[in-house]
């Protein structure tokens, strides 16, 4: 783990422009997985794929199979089923030391003892590279990095990005075809995390492999990647880009990450009706399209209105619902509300104060069907 006791927040500035970092030494078609694996009560199945080139990111609550997937994927975890395969070539029974795959951990894990130079030298030492050229391939790829100024300094004497930038070069140094970070940003203070992402996304743009990214944040997903999986209970439950996901959202889990309100139900015309599996909710929800069918409805806290009495000239979409909570965020105010749905509006603190909302008070909450977007379920 690295020592950052004695440093405060340090900004990383842009990166200078430099040729593209050297990495995969074949050309490759991207990664092919199948990862089933049965660890005590926990099992993981889960298909991946991605372009050589492009970032997938795997998003998931804590004890969703991310890490396990990425530990499947260096071979770590051994698999009961399925497959890896990268650039056509199946690399299920290669061993942890034979994979192409370079990973950066969640605490870097750099070794204390050696200068950040000798710890990016240390993978293609272990290849069998001579040490001249071991240190010669580092050398560069920290200057790349923008860290040649620092090719003495032991990882005590890092910031926390500039550690990270350490444990990438690391990485690259064996010049893998697949790169596996195990939450990049965790170890990093929230004072550095917007500069470092940005020098991360630019310095993963220049990789031609694949890289699978583990994180919690969907904004290190957002911003980083061009592909996001949801995981949730060892299996996908979600993929697609980051626009696709953010804006349909296809479990509680992940309209909550991206911050929309999200219900289930069967679609007849322009109305949804709510609940499934024989629930006795009696809500209905308006939409702008017809639909039929299975369907989910979602729209942002920001679209939902809140009244003391019923309005006049009211939204199509008007709920009687019981105040549960209210919280102050920035700006805003969060109103958490249940009744015949569960839902969250964020208003204004001068709305708050207007209403007078407390908690187990009643109010009307309004929403436009224009407001709502509605696809399958």
């Amino acid at each position: 783990m690295v020592d950052r006791s004695a440093h405060g927040p340090q900004t990383d500035t842009a990166p200078t422009d430099a040729a593209p970092i050297d990495t995969v030494a074949d050309g490759h078609r991207g990664l092919d997985a199948d990862l089933r694996s049965t660890r005590g009560s926990f099992t993981l199945d889960v298909r991946l794929s991605c372009p050589p080139g492009s970032i997938l990111a795997l998003l998931g609550p804590n004890g969703a199979g991310k890490s396990s997937a990425l530990r499947a994927l260096a071979g770590l975890v051994p698999l009961t089923g399925g497959h890896v395969r990268l650039g056509g070539v199946d690399h299920t029974t290669t061993a942890v030391e034979h994979r192409p795959v370079g990973m950066v951990f969640q605490d870097y894990l750099l070794f204390p003892h050696l200068s950040a130079l000798d710890n990016v030298a240390f993978g293609p030492r272990c290849q069998g590279v001579g040490r001249a050229e071991a240190r010669e391939r580092a050398r560069a790829l920290l200057e790349h990095m923008d860290l040649a100024d620092h090719v003495a300094a032991r990882p005590r004497r890092l910031s926390g990005g500039q550690a990270q930038r350490v444990a990438l070069a690391r990485a690259l140094a064996v010049r893998p075809g697949m790169l596996l970070l195990d939450e990049p940003m965790a170890a990093l203070d929230a004072s550095t995390r917007v500069a470092v992402r940005s020098r991360l996304r630019h310095l993963l743009e220049e990789f031609d492999g694949v890289t699978v990214l583990v994180t919690h944040d969907p904004l290190d997903a957002m911003v980083l990647a061009d592909h996001i999986a949801v995981i949730e209970g060892g299996r996908l439950v979600q993929e697609g880009t980051p626009a696709e996901v953010a804006r349909r959202p296809r479990t509680t889990y992940v309209a909550r990450l991206v911050g929309l309100n999200l219900f289930r139900g069967r679609a007849h015309g322009d109305t949804v009706t709510l609940g499934e599996d024989g629930s006795d909710t009696t809500a209905t929800v308006a939409v702008r399209e017809a639909h039929h069918g299975p369907a989910l409805v979602a729209f942002p806290p920001r679209a939902v209105a809140l009244y003391r009495d019923h309005p006049h000239g009211s939204p199509r979409n008007m709920w009687r619902l019981r105040v549960e909570g209210v919280e102050r965020f920035g700006d805003q105010v969060r109103v958490h509300l249940e009744g015949p749905l569960s839902l969250v509006a964020d208003i204004t603190p001068a709305a708050l104060a207007e209403l007078g909302l407390a908690r187990g008070e009643e109010v009307w909450a309004g929403v436009k069907a224009a407001e709502v977007e509605c696809y399958p379920g």
